[in-house]
């Protein structure tokens, strides 16, 4: 268990590998060397590889946000002009997963984890939308069960947004972005979420929301927030904050040893290494 900061991360200066871009998020590592990321303002998915740069992978995402991938390795996408989560098809091109919940539309879907199982969980803010294309009644949190049918796991909070589970996914956390709080919540064997509890509050006078996270093997969690990414051990203790150039929005472990953390910031991306490996999103 890290007991300070440089255990985990020894140099606090991240690279800048990519710019240029409208609004970064939901960076993703892909198990063939490369990075994908959206470009939200642009509805561009691009891809980075190390020494080439990055060039359009899907060039009309609807307005791509998180992206993860799913147990067979295929690329997942929550949208927001699409208001759905997606996934890719052999042709390339982004297919619909869900898009409705008791026949309405859904808000506009931000960040997504895929469970071992095959359930794929998602956060539902209206960031995309403006107030009267609203048709749920709630900011939600989702499941999307293994036969295709979806629960409403979280209805009382302000803007759900990121999250993440535990190594061991007997927890889920849950960043509530305008309350400037994360949440965990035990999650059951049979995907159902309790003992939800503050894991921590993130309201301090730096600018910066909790946004995006990961966990890594050894059960810390990093979370963009007021001033970086905040780092924390699985109790919740903070050893400390990652600066970043520019405000972060989401993060992602890669590289081969899953050692290398990409951060999205503003019209950037960055990389930083770190000494616990994270925890893949396709096992």
């Amino acid at each position: 268990m890290a007991k300070n900061l440089s255990e985990l991360v020894p140099d606090l200066k991240p690279e800048r590998v990519a710019t240029g871009f409208k609004f970064t998020e939901g960076p993703v590592w892909h198990p063939d060397g490369y990075l994908l990321f959206s470009d939200i303002p642009a509805a561009v998915i691009y891809q980075w590889r190390p020494g080439r740069g990055a060039t359009p992978y899907v060039r009309h995402s609807r307005q791509s946000n998180g992206l993860t991938l799913d147990r067979q390795g295929r690329l997942m996408a929550c949208e927001h002009e699409g208001r759905q989560v997606s996934r890719q098809a052999s042709d390339g091109s982004m297919q619909s997963v869900v898009s409705q919940y008791n026949g309405k539309r859904f808000n506009s879907p931000n960040d997504i984890v895929v469970h071992s199982s095959g359930a794929i969980y998602f956060t539902d803010p209206p960031y995309g939308i403006q107030p009267e294309q609203q048709e749920q009644p709630y900011y939600g949190v989702y499941r999307i069960n293994t036969d295709g049918s979806i629960t409403l796991l979280v209805s009382d909070f302000v803007r759900p947004n990121g999250l993440a589970f535990s190594p061991d996914e007997s927890v889920l956390y849950i960043d509530d972005t305008r309350r400037r709080k994360t949440w965990a919540f035990d999650l059951r064997r049979d995907g159902w979420l309790s003992n939800g509890r503050v894991f921590v509050d993130m309201n301090v006078p730096a600018s910066g929301n909790p946004d995006g996270m990961k966990v890594d093997t050894e059960g810390n969690v990093y979370i963009t927030g007021g001033g970086g990414i905040w780092v924390l051990t699985a109790e919740g203790r903070h050893l400390g904050t990652i600066p970043v150039p520019e405000q972060p929005a989401n993060l992602a472990f890669g590289d081969a040893d899953a050692r290398t953390l990409y951060i999205t910031a503003q019209t950037s991306v960055y990389k930083l290494r770190v000494n616990v490996p994270g925890v893949r999103p396709y096992g």
